[in-house]
This record gives structure tokens, sequence and C-alpha cells, in this order.
């Protein structure tokens, strides 16, 4: 009996310490995706107020770097939307590399559900926006329905708590990673207007630079940032969008350990054995050198066994969260609600587009994918979760916003139908959202079994 609680406790105690950095992930989105409404109501409040006109002053404000003959000049919505939005595509190369490495993209059996579903869930929206847009100027928001807002869904799915599998949020996040991976690729080779090949030489070098750099297996973070920045630099001028640097630069990012687990017990244990040894020093550290020397010792060996690569994700994650992402809202959602014209805008094709495109491309596309790949034997189902629930968590999956925003602001920048590609993201992420969770609702009431 004593045996098998004990191994209870301890199998309890692995699946705790293996489940908490997605439960980590989990929490820190969802409120993340709370502040983001928030924000996106300050801003929709703004440009609709008297105050629209410091609205516009404000994105306008021109900001440089450099010195007499080599200046960048730029305004400071270039900054929020091509370098602030470079360290949430770097974040989310980190994420994509450690779901590649250790998480649910490791093996195929494992990432042939999301991968399948995300690519239903991009292909079925841009074909539907085709069917409204097939020419013109407003065919270039093909790629606008095609995102998911990891932020919003997972905020989403922590109101039903225990009554939603927690497999099913693991799912979507592992989805919409894959949905960045394929945004970002849409990005790069979609809404690049002039290439120079030099700069794109130049950046692919200084990221071959970092690979070399990895090999040789330095860890400490001076490199990475020098050559990260001119990665960006080089991409920026290139004429590719500088976003893509963070993904490049993200995959060049250590991801091994100095010393493994097994090593770092055993020699953790030994020094704590030497603080305990070292006697009793009262509240403080000072009165004791050995105990100071053994912190520094148990510090330096925490440092070495936690990978780089999950180092940085842990501490830019809730400057993403909390920082990047709502300025990034607050520039970009602010549009001009007009009630006299709102019915008019909502029903132009390219609003249609992409209405239709988030709330029935995405729910179709992702379930219907999802489906088949189950059905077949290509996937296996989530643990806990069955077909409804994967419907429902496919019409969240219609909360396009941050991505939304990102890609519209590339197909349609500077000319007079961006509003209206806004308003229609808006509403599909509203209309997505009510649908999706009266579903998930409807669907944590039903018995079990």
């Amino acid at each position: 009996m004593f045996t098998e609680r004990k191994l209870y406790k301890r199998g309890e105690f692995l699946g705790d310490l293996l489940i908490r950095p997605f439960k980590s992930f989990a929490s820190l989105q969802a409120a993340g995706g709370i502040l983001i409404l928030l924000v996106t109501i300050i801003a929709l409040w703004w440009v609709n107020s008297g105050y629209a006109d410091l609205y516009e002053r404000l994105l306008n404000l021109r900001l440089l770097i450099g010195s007499n003959g080599h200046q960048f000049d730029k305004p400071l919505h270039f900054w929020i939307n091509e370098g602030l939005m470079t360290v949430f595509f770097f974040v989310v190369g980190l994420e994509i590399k450690r779901e590649i490495l250790v998480g649910e993209l490791d093996s195929y059996r494992k990432a042939a559900l999301p991968l399948i579903a995300a690519l239903g869930g991009m292909i079925v929206p841009a074909f539907i926006f085709f069917l409204f847009n097939p020419s013109g100027p407003e065919a270039k928001g093909w790629g606008i329905p095609m995102a998911t807002d990891i932020a919003f869904t997972l905020g989403a799915l922590t109101v039903f708590g225990t009554r939603i599998p927690r497999s099913l949020a693991v799912f979507l996040a592992a989805l919409a990673i894959v949905d960045d991976l394929g945004a970002v690729l849409v990005i790069a080779l979609f809404y690049t207007a002039q290439i120079s090949t030099f700069c794109l030489e130049v950046a692919l070098l200084f990221v071959v630079i970092l690979v070399v750099i990895n090999i040789l297996g330095y860890r400490g973070p001076l490199p990475y940032i020098f050559f990260g920045c001119l990665v960006w630099l080089a991409m920026s001028l290139s004429g590719v969008h500088s976003t893509v640097a963070g993904i490049l630069v993200a995959m060049t990012i250590p991801a091994r350990s100095r010393i493994d687990t097994d090593k770092f017990l055993g020699e953790a244990r030994e020094v704590l054995d030497s603080f305990a040894c070292a006697g009793n020093c009262g509240p403080s550290l000072y009165a004791n050198s050995q105990h100071q020397a053994a912190v520094r010792s148990l510090g330096a060996l925490c440092n070495n066994v936690e990978p780089p690569l999950l180092r940085i994700e842990h501490a830019l994650n809730p400057w993403v969260v909390f920082m990047v992402v709502p300025i990034f809202a607050l520039a970009n959602a602010g549009v001009s609600l007009e009630w006299s014209r709102l019915s008019h805008i909502l029903t132009s094709p390219l609003s249609l587009g992409i209405i239709l495109g988030l709330v029935l491309g995405k729910q179709i596309g992702i379930f219907t994918s999802a489906w088949i790949a189950v059905k077949s034997g290509l996937a296996g189902m989530p643990a806990g979760a069955n077909f409804y629930h994967l419907f429902g968590g496919s019409i969240l999956c219609g909360m396009g916003f941050t991505m939304s925003l990102f890609i519209a602001g590339l197909a349609f920048e500077k000319t007079a139908i961006l509003d209206t590609a806004k308003v229609g993201i808006l509403a599909g992420s509203l209309i997505s959202f009510i649908i999706g969770m009266t579903v998930l609702y409807a669907i944590s009431r039903r018995p079990a079994g």
C-alpha cells in the first residue's frame, strides 16, 4: 500500500511537472486576451472620440536611429508593427522550435492532427475570401482570414475550467503555433514588394553566423542580440518584412543545456548538503560565507541546466503578452465607426469575405480536416476530447484579430480600404467568439458519456 501510494504521488508529481509549462503559458495567454480586449475598446473609443487627431499624430511621430548619412527615420507606427512585432514573432519562433523538439509537434503522430487541421483552417478561409474578392485591390487581403489569435482562443477556453478537457487547449495551442508559422510564410512569400538580393544575402549571412555560434556552444545572450539586430536591419532593407527575422533568429537560439538533469540533481544535492553543514546563519546570508558560496553554486547549476531557449522564452513571454501585443492592438485596432456607413461597410465584398472566412471558413476547414484525419487513422483524437469539442474549438479559431490585423496592415497599408478590413476582422472575431462560446457551453452542459 505504501509503495503504491508513493508511486502514485511520484507519477502525479511527474505529470504535473510535464503539464505545468503549458498551464503557465495558457494562463498567461488568457490574461493577455482580456488585456487585448480592453485595449481594443480603448482604441475604438479613442478614434471615434474628439481625440482622433491626437491618435493619428501619435502614430505618425517620427523616431530615428543612426548618425549623419546613416539614418533610419520611421514613424512610431513602423517601430510598433515592425520593431515590437519582431519580438512577438521571435517568441513565436521559440515556441515553434520548442514544440518541434519536445512538445506537441515532436513526432508525426502528435503533430498530424494540429498540422492537418491548421492547413485546412488556412486554405478554406482563403478560398471563401476569393469567392467574394476574385480581383481588384481587395484581392490582396486573402491572407487576412487565415489567422488565429492564440491569446483570445485560450482566454475563452479558461472560462469553462475543467468542464472542457485540457487536451483541447493543448491541441488549439499547437494548431495556433502551426497557424502562426503558416502566416509567417505567407507574409514572406506573398506580402513582400521589391526584394534587394544583396540585403537578403547579408541577412542570411548573419543567420549563418548565429548558427555557427550555437554550434560552438556559446550560451551568452550578447552575440545573439547583436547579430539578431543586424539580421532585422538587413531583412528590413531587403524588402522582406522584417518580422520574419524574428523567426529566423529564434531558430538559432540554443536548445541544449550545459549539463543534463542527472548531473544537475547530483551536484545540487551536494551543494545543498554543504549548505546544511555550514551551520545556522539566521535570517540573512551575510553572516555565513559558506552559505553565500553554496547559493551562488546552486544558481550557476540552475543556469546551466536550463536551456537558453526556455530561459529566454519565459523571460520574454510576459513582455510580449502584456506589452507588445496590447501596444500593437492599440495602434492598429482603432477604426472610425460611422454608424451611417457601417451597414454598407459590413455588406461590402471585402468585409463579407473576411467575416465569412473567419466565421465559416475556419470552422469548416479545421473541423473537416480534423475529422478526416481522425477517421482515416492519420491522427488520434486528443485525450478526453470528442468531435463536439473539436467543433466548438474550431469556431473559436475564427478569432483572428492580432494576426489578421497585422496581415491587413501589410495588404492595405495606407489605403482607404484598410478600415473596411479592420471592421470585417472585428466583426468576424466577435461573431466567432459568441458562437464558439455558445457551442462549448452547450457541450460542457452535456451529461458525461
